[in-house]
């Protein structure tokens, strides 16, 4: 294996697991093809056995011979010599959407989370959908309003499982009208880019930088540049003013560098539109 670390797969939910699997599919090849050993961690989900079976099978039609699931509903299982064992002969590790606060409730200091990070380190890939995405970061997201302006308090955020830092994730974000919330979230914490991540769409993290995989997009909300906000002093449900926000649209194979703070804009593609431009 690679001794690289940061490698995620973080997806926006709804992920294809029928036709042509484009994300999961670089799950697989990423984990090592037919050699990967896959565990299925469904510690999010309050119907483990069928949502794991799903994902046994398309992890088994995507090539995978040695793919196993692994529930934990107690701190206990969470420190169980079979679980740590899995993971320790994983390539991968796949958290399954439910609710991401159950991840960090139940994982959180136990020998399985210590595990996952030291295995992490050395360069095993994590891979998260939905509340599986969400807990990867430093600070996440629990629940909050969609398809609403950026209100105080219509928000709440707690610890996530700092896999990666700097960011705070949101996921089916196009499809539910997520942008008031990640805005209202980022407005809180300036210091850290908002990811919003579409459905059936993932972005792929190794080292510093992330590309876009899958049919919808990525939003990078970046208050880095704030020129005014009127946060301080407000109450409950008051609206929030924002100057200066930035935002990326990064579509399928766009790439970001998380560490600049900008998106990365191929060479190619950029002598591509030059040329357009002189035949127009």
């Amino acid at each position: 294996m690679s001794k690289e670390p940061g490698r995620l797969v973080i997806i926006g939910g709804a992920e294809d697991k029928e036709d042509r699997c484009e994300i999961l599919q670089e799950v697989v090849r990423m984990a090592g093809g037919s050699h990967a050993r896959v565990v299925v961690m469904t510690v999010a989900t309050e119907v483990p056995l069928e949502v794991g079976a799903k994902y046994l099978e398309v992890f088994h039609r995507l090539g995978v011979a040695d793919v196993r699931t692994f529930d934990v509903s107690s701190r206990e299982n969470a420190n169980a010599r079979s679980a740590v064992k899995a993971i320790e002969e994983a390539t991968c590790v796949f958290f399954t959407g439910g609710d991401q606060i159950r991840i960090t409730e139940l994982l959180g200091g136990t020998e399985v989370d210590a595990l996952l990070h030291k295995r992490f380190e050395e360069g095993m890939l994590l891979a998260g959908t939905s509340a599986g995405a969400s807990m990867m970061s430093s600070t996440m997201i629990v629940e909050g309003e969609p398809e609403t302006n950026p209100r105080i308090g219509i928000v709440e955020m707690a610890p996530g499982m700092e896999f990666i830092h700097g960011v705070v994730i949101d996921q089916h974000f196009a499809q539910r009208g997520r942008l008031g919330r990640l805005l209202s979230a980022v407005a809180q914490y300036p210091h850290h880019l908002g990811l919003g991540i579409d459905e059936n769409t993932a972005v792929v993290v190794e080292n510093q930088t992330f590309r876009v995989i899958g049919s919808g997009a990525v939003t990078v909300v970046d208050a880095g540049a704030l020129t005014y906000s009127n946060v301080r002093g407000l109450r409950e449900n008051d609206d929030l003013a924002l100057c200066g926000v930035t935002l990326h649209i990064l579509p399928n194979g766009y790439k970001f560098h998380l560490r600049d703070r900008v998106p990365i804009i191929e060479k190619a593609e950029r002598n591509s539109s030059k040329s357009e431009g002189t035949r127009s």
